[in-house]
């Protein structure tokens, strides 16, 4: 409860906006004392995640502090597939059920990044059929991160291929709706309500992409 109301106070949004400025600061100033003025604002907006957070600053550094160019959202693609009324998920090493997917790798488009991540984790072969929604993770998922984030479910056609355990996943299955309501589930991937959309769009004869 404690991180909850943390992730959800304005110092949050003030932290991100910071970090953005830094960024594009660095992105294109050319003067020595501007670079070193933007490099200070990064740090401190990294300084105020790691005390409000108690996550180590250079964890902090690592994952908010890495990029570079001007500030945009990261982008994560989430498939689904369905296979007599049911939905594939992948059970992870942390035990958690999840959709298969993961971060857009820099040269990927989302066609492909789905295709290499239903590969990777689920050992499927798909092709992806329309966009279901583009959520906003720090509206929809819990708990959100530092930086913006923008889910997007893509539904797929299976083609073929067969589950081999890897190093992200140990399992995999198919569930029905009812089903999904006693499954552990990693509510930073997807949570059970975008699963649940996912059926929505499955049935759907003329499905309207959601987006936030």
């Amino acid at each position: 409860m404690k991180d909850q109301v943390l992730l959800t106070e304005p110092w949050l949004s003030w932290a991100v906006e910071i970090q953005s400025i830094a960024q594009n600061g660095l992105t294109y100033s050319k003067g020595i004392f501007d670079i070193e003025r933007y490099q200070r604002l990064r740090e401190i907006s990294a300084e105020m995640l790691s005390y409000k957070t108690s996550i180590p600053i250079d964890k902090i550094k690592k994952l908010f502090c890495q990029e570079e160019g001007y500030q945009t959202p990261k982008i994560d693609t989430r498939a689904a597939i369905f296979k007599d009324n049911k939905i594939l998920l992948v059970q992870e090493t942390d035990q958690l059920w999840n959709l298969p997917g993961g971060w857009i790798d820099v040269q990927q488009t989302i066609y492909r990044n789905t295709i290499k991540e239903v590969k990777e984790e689920a050992g499927l072969d798909v092709k992806p059929h329309f966009i279901i929604a583009i959520h906003e993770q720090h509206k929809r998922n819990y708990p959100p991160f530092a930086h913006r984030v923008l889910k997007t479910f893509v539904m797929c056609h299976l083609l073929g291929g067969e589950f081999q355990a890897n190093s992200e996943t140990i399992n995999s299955d198919y569930f029905s709706l009812e089903e999904l309501e006693h499954l552990n589930v990693n509510n930073e991937k997807n949570t059970k309500a975008q699963m649940q959309l996912c059926f929505q769009a499955y049935h759907s004869p003329h499905w309207v992409t959601q987006f936030d």
